[in-house]
């Protein structure tokens, strides 16, 4: 019988951010947990939530030949299927169809699924679906279909989509309108594609009020300008960005966390960082850079700074922390700076003032 952990993990998860998503199939785990309060996460919709009525315990006789069905749950992963199976209980929940050989979505293979509230399809060969197969789907909050054949974001996605996984699939192009009327959706991961800032038309995020957005390991050289204003997180690690200009981050004042770790980042022009008053985390290790970035002492609630594996050769007493008697709101607990060509003996104590501990300085030309 399929354990019952998995539909408790997918009630916990509804009332979860973004971020916090540890428990429910989490594909993409990133470097660390980000510690952020429900209350800080503006945004975030909960209109959707799953009722606690609609997953009552349910005993259909109806369940596709080889999978799991129970309270609601259908699992039907690693069993080679070449289509979605028939079958399927019209009051299921949670359908898993996870690491099969689905190639195709067709119109009605979700007909009647009308209570389904997450679809998984991660690792199949789709490539082709049709513009109404998710048309019966009006309650789903949750699609995960990622590492498939997609050459373009599926069309006609439910109004009442949360959350879209779509990294590692072959998409290069996301035209205006493709997310339209998803007023819900809080969550796009779409890195691993071969995304290029050209591809991206104007207008593409219209609509949407976004909190975490992920594009990491695609072909972006800078950072796109045209994205949701409302993120609370922005990932665009490992991709071939070169600089942040002046205005690069303007739009994006809510931030809390940017990660740009893995580029090519040589220059951050001065100011370009005095955008982001509410960030806390920066990842811009493994970059270029042959120095602090200016204006990290003005950003208030700052508190993890990445900055390993550059080419920094010098840091000066106040490029952390306040001049005088001001001191940041938040203290750091977390700066990275081990694997550059600084001579550390030269670094004097008072540089890190404004940090927690003496432990949260990590020094040295070691690799991790």
């Amino acid at each position: 019988m399929w354990p019952l952990w998995l539909l408790v993990s997918l009630l916990a998860l509804s009332q979860a951010l973004p971020f916090e998503q540890k428990g429910f199939w989490d594909f993409t785990l990133d470097d660390g947990p980000f510690t952020m309060n429900d209350e800080e996460a503006s945004g975030a919709d909960t209109s959707g939530v799953l009722d606690p009525d609609s997953v009552t315990p349910t005993y259909s006789a109806m369940c596709p030949f080889g999978c799991h069905c129970h309270l609601r749950v259908v699992q039907c992963s690693d069993l080679g299927l070449k289509s979605v199976p028939k079958e399927i209980s019209p009051d299921t929940t949670l359908l898993d169809l996870q690491n099969n050989d689905i190639s195709e979505l067709r119109k009605d293979d979700f007909k009647g699924l009308q209570h389904l509230y997450a679809l998984v399809l991660v690792n199949n060969k789709i490539s082709k679906i049709h513009e109404k197969a998710f048309s019966p789907l009006r309650k789903l909050q949750k699609l995960y279909i990622s590492k498939n054949h997609l050459v373009e974001i599926p069309p006609n996605l439910p109004s009442s989509l949360v959350e879209l996984r779509i990294h590692d699939n072959r998409i290069r192009k996301v035209p205006k309108g493709v997310f339209s009327g998803l007023r819900n959706m809080n969550c796009i991961e779409m890195g691993g594609n071969p995304l290029e800032n050209s591809g991206f038309e104007p207008g593409a995020f219209d609509g949407l009020k976004l909190n975490y957005l992920r594009i990491s390991e695609a072909k972006l050289t800078g950072i796109p300008k045209d994205l949701p204003e409302t993120l609370n997180e922005l990932h665009l690690d490992h991709n071939k960005i070169q600089a942040i200009e002046l205005e690069d981050l303007l739009r994006y004042s809510k931030l809390y966390r940017l990660g740009l770790g893995h580029n090519q980042i040589r220059m951050i022009e001065n100011g370009s960082l005095s955008f982001l008053p509410t960030l806390r985390e920066l990842h811009l290790d493994n970059n270029k850079l042959a120095r602090v970035p200016s204006g990290l002492p003005d950003l208030k609630l700052l508190q993890v700074v990445y900055l390993h594996s550059n080419n920094i050769t010098k840091v000066g007493v106040n490029d952390f922390c306040p001049v005088g008697f001001g001191v940041k709101r938040a203290y750091y607990n977390g700066i990275s700076l081990f694997n550059n060509p600084v001579p550390y003996w030269e670094v004097q104590p008072a540089t890190f003032r404004c940090v927690t501990d003496r432990l949260a300085i990590q020094f040295g030309n070691y690799k991790k």
